[in-house]
């Protein structure tokens, strides 16, 4: 059995360099474990590519393309107009991947490109929220009053002034035939989503909530507590979008207040330490509270 447990090949190895409770891993894994053996990967400059491919060691069990930072999703395009003109594109799935800012910032004109173009590709977000890998800078992606290296928190500044792009209705706004998103707290979500996504030809978007230990500043073994709570706090929707239109949504039963999500997060400590915190904890409720409404999340009884 020990034998079998060590030589057994894996889509995605352990052994490679993520930060303890690192939930970009968690989720890397639970996505290709999803696709299966016959998906050709490329990856965008980040956290994810760093530690799984140090050289001379891969985590990658499938064909792996690094790309720069901004061009994962042409990449991509090109391996899916090379699998067609081979005539492999009904065998082999094409997923694309990049973090936060490399979708959400620095790589959208690709990626609208891709999606514009009809690419069948499965694009994936791994959002920590952050440019974790280069200092933990803020991105399109980082979170209403999140303290990062290039938003501190002060005596004037509250942390990031701005709102979280939402890319799930970005990229749904292209009428593609599939966008949603899910968190790695929910794994057996991440999954279904992924087969959904590989089930349909065209271009597909999933974006993913992964926590990070390190920019998040949270204990290590609360990663999976911290993702359902994003999700149970209504902070995180997860949602699904068939060409443009709302086709579903996660229903909370009890949704919980936003304070249980922000306090186990150094992140947020700011925020837990006069009036001015809890005048900007209210202001954060009110995006769940928006949230809520908008995406009809609370379950009826």
């Amino acid at each position: 059995m020990t034998e079998k447990l060590i030589t057994e090949k894996k889509l995605f190895a352990c052994g490679h360099t993520a930060c303890a409770g690192c939930g970009q891993s968690l989720g890397a894994r639970l996505v290709l474990e999803a696709a299966g053996p016959n998906t050709i990967v490329t990856n965008a400059t980040g956290c994810l590519e760093v530690f799984s491919t140090r050289y001379p060691e891969s985590s990658w069990g499938v064909p792996w393309l690094h790309s720069l930072f901004e061009n994962s999703a042409a990449i991509a395009s090109g391996v899916e107009s090379a699998l067609k003109h081979l005539g492999k594109i009904d065998t082999i799935r094409v997923i694309s991947q990049g973090g936060d800012g490399g979708t959400a910032d620095i790589g959208l004109q690709a990626l609208s490109g891709m999606m514009e173009r009809g690419h069948d590709i499965l694009y994936v977000c791994y959002d920590n929220e952050a440019y974790m890998n280069t200092g933990i800078q803020r991105s399109g992606l980082t979170p209403f009053d999140t303290n990062t290296t290039t938003s501190p928190a002060g005596k004037i500044s509250s942390g990031n002034p701005l709102p979280k792009k939402n890319m799930v209705e970005i990229c749904a706004a292209h009428r593609i035939p599939y966008a949603a998103s899910s968190s790695v707290g929910f794994p057996l979500d991440v999954q279904s989503k992924v087969k959904k996504a590989l089930s349909i030809r065209g271009p597909k978007y999933l974006h993913l909530h992964v926590p990070c230990p390190l920019g998040w500043r949270h204990p290590s073994n609360l990663t999976i507590n911290i993702a359902k709570l994003a999700v149970e706090t209504a902070l995180f929707p997860m949602v699904e979008y068939e060409y443009g239109k709302l086709v579903s949504s996660r229903k909370l039963v009890t949704i919980k207040p936003v304070e249980e999500y922000l306090k186990p997060q150094g992140r947020f400590a700011h925020l837990f330490k006069d009036e001015k915190g809890k005048q900007e904890i209210a202001k954060i409720q009110q995006i769940a509270n928006q949230n809520i409404e908008y995406y009809n999340l609370k379950a009826t009884k």
